[in-house]
């Protein structure tokens, strides 16, 4: 089968030396691979995937071998496992585009088999190879989908909202108001910004409208907090000295075991909003919180923030928050150059009243 197979590839291939030796390894690789237990199916095939395109790499860069060889490759292991998914030509190309991503880093750690990369599926490193250079960023999303248990989209919707650069950016106090390792959790939980391009709002919008627009779309707002938080209500009232107050939003989180009080500000961030989160804080530790939940933690999630003034609000606050920007899809598709580029109502109107026109009268066309 093999034989026949060579007949029919070009006759440049055949003087390939040590090709057919090289071939016989690699199914020898695939049958013991094969025989391993079913619970560590995953984990051994990424490993495979590796050692095939190690194997293909070392070849040509010792032989000379050019990239036709891994056409040839693809269709012998195909001919010689027939049914057997993974050796496609373009999969055959990934093994090897895989290897020489993390080769470097495999170089640098004395158990490569150690990195995130062989603990997830090989649909994930396939998309972590496909839309990120850097392998620092590649091997912080493999970890952070170990972790969390993300699906091939979900990580895909991190990516795409850039999750790497916007985690553990939040300007807050918890070093000096959360113990350790409670501090960390709570600043890795937060971002900076908050990416809710589900909402589309005009830019004067208030902040009844944004609140609302979240809790329509309360699913997609929860995705883009993370995992862990769980919804409590929207305007969640408490009663302090015989006055009535709002929460605009209240959550519970479950790993860090405490309420956490969302103020949505549409405005610039300003000193006196530390205090009044400082003020619901209080209240939700006296009124809400059971004596086992850790303290209330507050977010201030503002259209602008300014980072030194954010800085000052918080000095000698002893009750952890912090403050993060948002984006909407206003404010993050449509830049301020090309607004005015735009049709008016006006003008789509009278677009369409001609269109109409046309249809009414089909004998002028």
């Amino acid at each position: 089968m093999v034989q026949q197979t060579l007949a029919n590839t070009n006759s440049n291939d055949l003087s390939l030396v040590g090709y057919n030796e090289f071939l016989k390894e690699i199914k020898e690789k695939i049958r013991n691979t094969q025989l391993k237990a079913a619970i560590a199916a995953s984990r051994e095939l990424i490993k495979l995937y590796w050692e095939l395109g190690r194997d293909i790499v070392e070849k040509q860069e010792r032989e000379g071998w050019g990239s036709k060889v891994l056409e040839r490759i693809s269709k012998d292991l195909q001919n010689e496992f027939p049914g057997v998914e993974g050796f496609s030509r373009a999969n055959i190309f990934r093994m090897r585009a895989f290897f020489s991503a993390y080769e470097k880093v495999a170089q640098a750690v004395r158990q490569f088999e150690s990195l995130p990369i062989f603990d997830i599926p090989w649909g994930h490193n396939i998309l972590l190879l496909q839309k990120i250079k850097d392998n620092d960023e590649r091997l912080w999303y493999a970890s952070k989908a170990i972790e969390h248990g993300w699906s091939r989209s979900i990580l895909t919707i991190w990516i795409e909202n850039n999750l790497y650069r916007r985690e553990d950016k939040a300007i807050t106090n918890f070093k000096m108001t959360l113990p350790a390792p409670q501090s960390d959790l709570a600043q890795q939980t937060l971002k900076d910004p908050y990416v809710f391009d589900f909402l589309t709002l005009h830019k004067e919008h208030l902040e009844k409208d944004l609140e609302n627009g979240l809790v329509n779309h309360i699913q997609k707002f929860l995705i883009e907090l993370g995992q862990g938080f769980a919804f409590m209500g929207h305007q969640y009232p408490l009663t302090v000295g015989g006055e009535q107050f709002y929460i605009d939003l209240l959550f519970y989180h479950v790993k860090l075991r405490c309420f956490v009080v969302v103020e949505l500000k549409t405005k610039a961030f300003k000193p006196e909003d530390a205090g009044q989160l400082n003020f619901y804080l209080s209240a939700v530790d006296d009124m809400v919180k059971h004596p086992t939940d850790n303290p209330t933690i507050g977010i201030l999630l503002c259209k602008v923030r300014n980072k030194v003034v954010a800085e000052y609000a918080f000095r000698g606050i002893e009750r952890p928050m912090g403050v993060v920007e948002y984006e909407t899809m206003l404010t993050k598709a449509i830049p301020e150059e090309l607004k005015s580029s735009l049709p008016t109502v006006k003008d789509i109107e009278a677009e369409l009243s001609g269109g109409n026109e046309a249809d009414k009268n089909p004998e002028k066309n």
